[in-house]
């Protein structure tokens, strides 16, 4: 029995809910996407998202042409309108990545994903410092200037990488970090710049980073990098299947900018993980499973403690680096049709965002919280085997002493009686799983509408309801989780208004013996 004590342990960090990933956000524009973030605003609450593609040439703000023989640059925002204007309309604000180069602009023709975004230097950095001039401009000018310095803005994608920024040539992405910073301090110097949105297994790029800006005095407001747990890819038709590590090293991925960086001009300044998950892959099938919430509960839990955000990657299946998806299912917290249907990672997410702002206790199986009325939540979660050489833990026990009510007591005493209303939502293998449900059915490519109902309902969670005893302010909870399971309960004092007269046992007219 684990007794959680009744004073909180401080609060429960939100670095979990602070931003999350998107496609490109050309994307947007379409009305299944719109719909897919409603459901995930209405579930979660997300403050920021991000996404690539700002600057491509879908969104077609880098324009040139040549009037009377002189070669001009018109810049339009019709599309960034319209996406910044849907965002905020779901009460959520853009995390800006600049990228990646108009085609016209770009110095060579390397590019990166199905939708071709350009991954080479400017050709002219005085063009690339007027795009990123006229755009930021352009965003105060709509949406205030008080607005706009609430949005960070990111420099790039992943530059240590060939694939996002040719030949990973730190000099050159070094160059375009200064230009591009001291261009956004230009037009506000409120306005927030950072980066270098590194990969992993490149961080002593946060090293050097850390010396071109105090050598050059390039102004940096925060730092940013991505983490993933996953081997290389082992392609299948339509997928891919990774090896993957253990979750705890997300966590120490997460912690190490705060530690490379101590002693330098950077420390000290907000971090943020822009993109994180198991897989980078979006066709890898982890993604639609049980496993996957159950995996990345415990990151949930405590990666607050070390970055101000992390941003999983990526909240939609409506996602194309690869090509248009052929799969049913994909990388995103939902089924990929013209109606969402939830998957377990945005339950786990859901689960979280109905935890209380009091932290009271933590474990390697979960997480208790307190509310200010009193209710005390409880997220538990089956431990996992990412090696595979097991199924996970079936049965897994949990048994907490929990503080309940507003006499809730850390010893023994007077804390009170009577009892709480339990409620208790389940996701596993079988339960609140549309893509076990859709792998009955024979995994119809297309599903009927018939088809589509039974995985709406298959989505939700199982739900329980029931009371339990309290004694001294405390009731003890005893759970016992199958494989791959996550379990969010609801603990809330009872005040019991039955009606003196009733009687379960005269339902049917009959006098109770």
């Amino acid at each position: 029995m684990i007794r959680v004590p009744a004073a909180p342990a401080g609060r429960l960090s939100d670095a979990w809910r602070t931003c999350v990933g998107t496609g490109r956000i050309e994307l947007a524009l379409r009305r299944d996407y719109q719909d897919s973030l409603a459901l995930l605003q209405r579930d979660i609450g997300f403050r920021y998202i991000r996404g690539h593609g700002l600057l491509s040439d879908g969104m077609g703000v880098y324009r040139p042409y040549e009037h009377a023989g002189t070669r001009h640059v018109h810049h339009s925002f019709t599309y960034v309108d319209q996406v910044i204007d849907a965002w905020l309309a779901l009460g959520i604000r853009p995390f800006l990545e600049l990228g990646f180069m108009p085609a016209e602009l770009a110095s060579g023709d390397q590019t990166v994903f199905w939708w071709r975004g350009h991954v080479t230097p400017p050709r002219s950095h005085r063009e690339w410092a007027d795009l990123v001039r006229a755009t930021l401009r352009h965003l105060v000018d709509r949406y205030g200037v008080d607005e706009v310095r609430t949005w960070p803005i990111e420099v790039w994608n992943e530059p240590n990488l060939a694939d996002f920024w040719q030949g990973a040539d730190e000099r050159a992405y070094h160059r375009l970090y200064e230009v591009t910073a001291h261009t956004v301090k230009e037009v506000d110097a409120g306005l927030q710049v950072g980066g270098p949105a590194i990969s992993p297994g490149a961080d002593d790029w946060l090293d050097r980073f850390a010396e071109f800006a105090a050598h050059r005095e390039v102004p940096v407001d925060f730092v940013s990098k991505h983490a993933y747990t996953s081997g290389p890819a082992q392609r299948v038709p339509f997928g891919v299947h990774q090896t993957l590590a253990p979750a705890t090293d997300l966590l120490d991925q997460f912690a190490t900018p705060r530690e490379r960086l101590k002693g330098t001009r950077l420390a000290g300044l907000p971090v943020h993980i822009t993109e994180f998950n198991s897989s980078y892959c979006p066709d890898n099938a982890i993604h639609d499973t049980a496993f996957q919430a159950a995996y990345l509960a415990p990151v949930l839990a405590r990666g607050g403690d070390h970055v101000d955000s992390f941003s999983y990657w990526t909240f939609s299946d409506m996602f194309e680096e690869a090509g248009v998806p052929t799969a049913l299912f994909h990388g995103g917290f939902g089924l990929l049709t013209h109606r969402q249907v939830r998957k377990p990672v945005h339950h786990l997410y859901a689960f979280m965002a109905r935890m209380g702002p009091d932290l009271l206790a933590r474990g390697d199986d979960h997480l208790v919280t307190r509310h200010r009325d009193g209710r005390v939540t409880v997220l538990a979660w089956a431990p996992v085997d990412p090696t595979g050489a097991t199924e996970g833990a079936a049965g897994h026990a949990l048994r907490l002493s929990l503080p309940v009510g507003p006499n809730a007591r850390d010893g023994e005493g007077d804390g009170g009686g009577g009892e709480v209303f339990v409620r208790r939502s389940t996701v596993d293998e079988e339960r609140g799983n549309a893509c076990t449900a859709w792998r009955h059915m024979g995994s119809p490519r297309s599903p009927g509408r018939a088809q589509l109902d039974v995985l709406h309902e298959a989505a939700e969670p199982a739900r329980t309801h029931g009371r339990l005893p309290v004694h001294d302010g405390r009731t003890e909870l005893d759970l016992t989780l199958a494989c791959h399971e996550i379990t969010l309960v609801e603990l809330t004092p009872v005040e019991d208004e039955t009606p003196p007269w009733w009687d379960a046992r005269r339902l049917l007219g009959r006098e109770p013996a």
